[in-house]
């Protein structure tokens, strides 16, 4: 089972298989545990706001524009003679939104406050949302569970249409397999949060997505639930969850921690902490 035993799953995080009650079962002892009547949790999901939500169907709209536009540009430009590179362009680009899905996590989960201008209740606030209410992602639709992460591509597939506009066949063709790799770490990246919305979805998912889960191809549940149980300090990947393995082996969390502590003074998930400790 990795890092957590399943008697601390059960003793510190939510039971995601009973969703309607978020209660810990226990014939001695029932009573409510993280889930929406969470002080904190309610008080974080007030805060999305109008403003936000327009922001994410902005870069939703724009970011799939370009993604069908790139997409066209690419079938044009398409060299059954390279068609083998599109295969390791894909390894390559869900590796590499694996380690960014965990660099960004752990970033958001572990440093900074709500209270931080810009960045605080527009991308800190779902995080500490999250862990105090894991299965709110359940409940929220597809433009507040992906927006995020579309807007995240913005910046380099753009930069793909650009070049598409500009360069010469000659230059395309010449940068073609780079372009593939941006395009489909760009596809892998947006569906991040979307595997992670499955990996708390324990009821009504089709059968082709659990397949998916059960062969660890994309991230599983049982998998993912290792990050939920309290403090959250290990398995931030979510794209897939791959590098999860390595990465506790190597244990390149903790060690990045304390570099940053011992540079700052900063306690990792302290502002986390304090949300889950919040009762009025």
């Amino acid at each position: 089972m990795g890092v957590k035993t399943e008697t601390d799953i059960f003793h510190h995080s939510m039971l995601e298989d009973d969703p309607n009650s978020n209660t810990q079962i226990d014939k001695e002892e029932v009573k409510p545990r993280w889930g929406p009547q969470h002080a904190g949790a309610k008080e974080l999901a007030s805060q999305y706001t109008f403003g936000k939500r327009v922001q994410e169907i902005i870069c939703l709209v724009l970011s799939i524009g370009l993604m069908i536009f790139n997409f066209i540009q690419l079938c044009i430009h398409f060299n059954p003679a390279n068609a083998h590179y599109i295969i390791i362009c894909a390894g390559l680009g869900i590796v590499t939104a694996d380690f960014f899905s965990g660099l960004v996590h752990w970033a958001a989960d572990t440093w900074g406050t709500v209270e931080l201008p810009v960045v605080g209740k527009a991308f800190i606030r779902p995080f500490r949302e999250h862990h105090i209410d894991p299965t709110a992602i359940t409940r929220h639709d597809f433009v507040e569970t992906n927006g995020d992460n579309f807007a995240v591509t913005i910046p380099f597939i753009a930069s793909m249409a650009y070049r598409f506009l500009t360069y010469t066949p000659e230059q395309i063709q010449a940068e073609y397999n780079w372009l593939s790799f941006l395009f489909l770490l760009g596809i892998f990246i947006s569906v991040t949060n979307q595997c992670h919305k499955w990996s708390h979805t324990y009821f009504g998912l089709p059968w082709y997505i659990t397949l998916l889960q059960d062969y660890h191809i994309i991230l599983p549940r049982k998998h993912h639930r290792i990050h939920h149980v309290a403090p959250h300090e290990t398995y931030y990947c979510i794209t897939t969850g791959w590098l999860n393995y390595p990465f506790e082996y190597i244990r390149f969390w903790p060690r990045f921690e304390a570099a940053i502590e011992a540079l700052t003074g900063s306690k990792p998930r302290a502002d986390d902490l304090q949300w889950a400790k919040k009762v009025s």
